[in-house]
């Protein structure tokens, strides 16, 4: 069978199962991000506009740049290309809940320091910030709140703070009153996250996958939401190893609705629902 037939004649592109093959090795050595079989159709929809922009007709020819020595940038892209982004304000509300009730415990005059390690477009976070808002019944309660992502583009989205108003429809009139500022003229049909809001989050580009990573503990609290189903077995545990000694005593980790750690007992212990908290003590 040639490269042509298995890739489809109707493409754009030339496509192989072994360009396949290399994409899955590339995106899980930089992001450890583990690829099924069945996103082959899913990787050449992403990484297409890749080929236009670089000037490629050949995915291999592609990939050949990349591993030669693609500069930064482009290495940057193939990552955001293939990342997936999924999120809203309150997604999970009771992890929220469990925050609440994280702050509401905290001694008096201390600060909590919040990570959210996946933070997307910036929904998450912003709705950490608005929790803690709520509960200190202040605009400027004593948290500060790290919020990640290996995706640029959408870590600048996060930044802005700029949503179609379709996002945040589903929030209660209060909370769209308060935190947010609707646009007029050439941003009608949009909102702004309120300047008290942002100055509490700080977004960074960070890759789980990183040697080292420009965290301090103690954290009281670290979202990790619908990230380990894209990691094999081995990453989430080395992960799960990593965030441990960042936790304070008693602080929780936060993972998505699917997502679970079986083999994580001596280091966290289940409180329900995704919730996990640091064993007092625990070392990884």
């Amino acid at each position: 069978m040639t490269a042509a037939v298995e890739a489809g004649s109707e493409r754009e592109f030339a496509y192989t199962a072994g360009d396949f093959e290399r994409v899955r090795r590339l995106i899980h050595q930089r992001a450890g991000i583990a690829l099924c079989a069945g996103k082959r159709d899913l990787v050449y929809s992403r990484l297409s506009r890749r080929l236009r922009a670089t000037g490629h007709r050949r995915f291999g020819d592609y990939l050949d740049a990349l591993e030669r020595g693609g500069d930064a940038d482009e290495w940057q892209a193939f990552v955001n290309a293939l990342t997936t982004n999924l999120t809203s304000f309150f997604r999970e509300p009771h992890h929220f809940e469990r925050l609440r009730a994280l702050l509401t415990a905290l001694p008096r005059g201390s600060r909590a320091a919040l990570w959210c390690s996946a933070a997307s477009t910036g929904e998450e976070a912003y709705s950490m910030a608005i929790t803690a808002a709520e509960t200190f019944g202040t605009l400027s309660p004593p948290v500060s709140i790290v919020a990640t992502d290996i995706d640029t583009n959408v870590l600048a989205t996060a930044a802005r703070g700029v949503y179609p108003l379709e996002r945040v429809a589903a929030l209660p009139r209060a909370q769209l009153q308060r935190y947010f500022r609707r646009g007029v003229g050439a941003n009608e049909g949009l909102c702004r996250v309120i300047d008290e809001l942002r100055r509490l989050v700080s977004f960074r580009a960070l890759n789980l996958l990183a040697p080292s990573w420009p965290l301090r503990g103690p954290l009281h609290a670290i979202f990790c939401r619908n990230v380990m189903i894209y990691f094999d077995k081995p990453t989430q545990r080395r992960l799960i190893e990593r965030f441990v000694p960042l936790l304070a005593d008693g602080g929780v980790l936060c993972l998505g609705h699917s997502e679970s750690l079986p083999e994580a007992g001596q280091l966290l212990v289940s409180e329900g629902r995704t919730v996990y908290r640091r064993v007092f003590g625990a070392q990884p």
